[in-house]
């Protein structure tokens, strides 16, 4: 096992992006926002964040292989925060037969890595509530919550 992360092509993004887009809004759906809501916000954040597809300015989209097999996927953007200017993960994803080998804590180390390179001092990221196997990988690889985020339907 051996993660090798490489910029996506055009043809793996327009394969990525709608199940990213359901992803999103299902991630919503189980931390408790209605499917509408959750839909139509997917179907708003992604045109506003990747206007121009995998050339979007700013935007990094890499695929991530193991063996030369494409097995996940790594968006990352230079983004202002609180804490100043950080590398953002907004997605990364490793498929779900390829999990548990170590290849999404490449896949983060790699992200750390050219943060490091850019000059940037944080790698930073939300993560929803209920996703626990997220959250402990962030954690083994020394990540903190800096913020939680809690709502109650009523």
């Amino acid at each position: 096992m051996s993660a090798t992360v490489r910029p996506m092509t055009e043809a793996e993004y327009q394969r990525w992006l709608p199940g990213a887009k359901a992803g999103y809004a299902d991630d919503m759906v189980r931390s408790g926002v209605d499917a509408e809501t959750a839909r139509a916000k997917a179907e708003h954040d992604f045109p506003a964040l990747l206007p121009d597809g995998i050339a979007s300015e700013g935007q990094l989209l890499y695929t991530v292989e193991d063996d030369g097999d494409a097995v996940g996927v790594l968006w990352l953007a230079e983004r202002e925060g609180d804490l100043g200017r950080s590398l953002f993960v907004y997605d990364v994803q490793i498929d779900e037969s390829h999990r548990g080998r170590g290849l999404g804590k490449e896949t983060m180390r790699f992200a750390e890595e050219e943060a490091r390179r850019r000059g940037l001092s944080f790698v930073s990221l939300n993560v929803f509530g209920g996703n626990d196997v997220a959250r402990n990988l962030y954690r083994s690889l020394g990540y903190e919550e800096t913020a939680v985020y809690m709502m109650k339907r009523v």
